[in-house]
């Protein structure tokens, strides 16, 4: 189903080629085994407050609690100079598994982090090596405060969705997800877009009749404009509970990339990842932060789009804040 990438004009344009599946696949051999080959959950009673066969796999059971340490392994391992040393941003989750790869193989690591940074996620960072650097009043502005931190002391920058090996690394979920598990869709939170480009490049390649649909909160909608543009469109701000997908300014030339990975792109409110966490946690017993139960809010949003088939998404992050996991699980 192609529902906002079907004007003739754009599909007369170059296509954008797909991340290299070889590429993907040597990603694995540089990624902790503690990362790989991550669980599938299945729930009969979730799938009946779905009203569809939901597969959910875990990428949260891990020492970062996000699936983002496969990209940041991958990145660490291929793409740096012995002892070169590293600047990012991030919204906590990309920060600590680059912060993790970084110290298992030498390199410093300094993270940017806004001053709204979720403190658990402040607090693993440190743990995990990083010099934290609070800046901007979000992600984007973060961003900005660390390239100049970096072209200023020498450092490689490192953007989180503009770096091929970061979305190999991601890729490695599309790997095993397909073809082990037939489904009919799935449904993949968009942040800066290396989780949509790996995983969507592996199933483009290995489940071609997958229906790819990225999902955004539509309080942070930059990604969708940008996506059904075909260029950037940023926005003022991104006011969501969704730090990780809280994207204001996309990365321009991964857009082709992204728009070849999915068939949708979709938006949902904050009450929808509300409920999902809700409910990942009621019948998975998983605690599930905003985006990484985006997949889920997505299926809520639309049900009748799914209705009665097999859907897979990926829990991609573990980390909620702890106000808001008082709030809506009771610890």
């Amino acid at each position: 189903m192609v529902a906002v990438f079907d004007d003739p004009r754009r599909a007369a344009r170059p296509m954008t080629p797909l991340l290299a599946i070889e590429a993907i696949e040597a990603a694995r051999g540089h990624i902790d085994p503690a990362h790989l080959d991550t669980p599938v959950a299945t729930s009969a009673a979730l799938d009946a407050a779905l009203g569809c066969h939901l597969l959910a796999k875990i990428e949260t059971a891990n020492p970062i609690g996000s699936f983002k340490a496969r990209g940041a392994d991958a990145f660490v391992a291929t793409a740096l100079a012995p002892g070169e040393a590293v600047a990012c941003a991030s919204a906590g989750n990309f920060g600590q598994g680059l912060a993790r790869a970084c110290a298992r193989r030498g390199h410093a690591c300094t993270v940017f982090v806004s001053r709204h940074a979720n403190p658990l996620k402040v607090e693993a960072l440190r743990r995990f090596g990083a010099d934290v650097h609070v800046a901007g009043e979000d992600f984007d502005a973060a961003k900005d405060a660390a390239r100049v931190y970096a072209g200023m002391h020498g450092l490689r920058f490192v953007e989180d969705g503009a770096e091929p090996a970061i979305a190999e690394g991601a890729g490695t979920i599309g790997l095993e997800l397909a073809p082990g598990h037939a489904f009919d869709a799935i449904t993949v939170p968009l942040g800066n877009g290396a989780l949509l480009a790996g995983v969507g490049s592996a199933l483009r390649l290995r489940a071609p009749r997958v229906e790819i649909v990225a999902v955004v909160a539509r309080a942070a909608p930059a990604m969708q404009r940008s996506l059904v543009e075909g260029r950037v469109v940023r926005t003022d701000d991104a006011p969501t509970i969704a730090d990780g997908i809280a994207v204001r300014v996309p990365i321009a030339r991964t857009l082709g990339l992204l728009r070849r990975c999915c068939d949708d792109v979709v938006d949902v409110s904050e009450q929808h990842l509300v409920d999902a966490i809700v409910l990942l946690h009621r019948h998975l017993g998983l605690v599930a932060e905003p985006a990484g139960a985006a997949g889920v809010a997505a299926v809520l949003a639309r049900p009748r789009r799914y209705a009665g088939r097999r859907v897979a998404t990926i829990v991609c992050g573990a980390n909620l804040a702890a106000p808001l996991r008082a709030q809506l699980l009771g610890a």
